[in-house]
């Protein structure tokens, strides 16, 4: 099985009506929050990260701007990575 074939992938529509496909790439819990780390399908380079917002009907993706915050959750990120690496 190949990595992308273990990935989960996902459709998110900007705010001008265009679609691009992320595969995600971690889910974090901090400060109280959740949040998605995404990778372009297209562009391992094009990564965000968005809160996942739960709702009565179900889950929700919001675009993340604060800066603090970006580089908050990828410490969280890189601190999950350095204590689990990969084989």
């Amino acid at each position: 099985m190949t990595l992308e074939q273990e990935r989960d992938f996902i459709t998110v529509e900007d705010e001008y009506g265009k679609e691009r496909t992320f595969s995600v790439e971690a889910l974090l819990a901090v400060e109280a929050e959740t949040y998605a780390l995404l990778t372009s399908k297209d562009n391992d380079d094009d990564s965000i990260i968005m809160q996942v917002l739960d709702e009565e009907d179900g889950q929700y993706l919001v675009g993340v701007s604060d800066p603090i915050k970006k580089n908050i959750v990828l410490d969280a990120y890189e601190i999950a990575v350095d204590a689990n690496p990969a084989d």
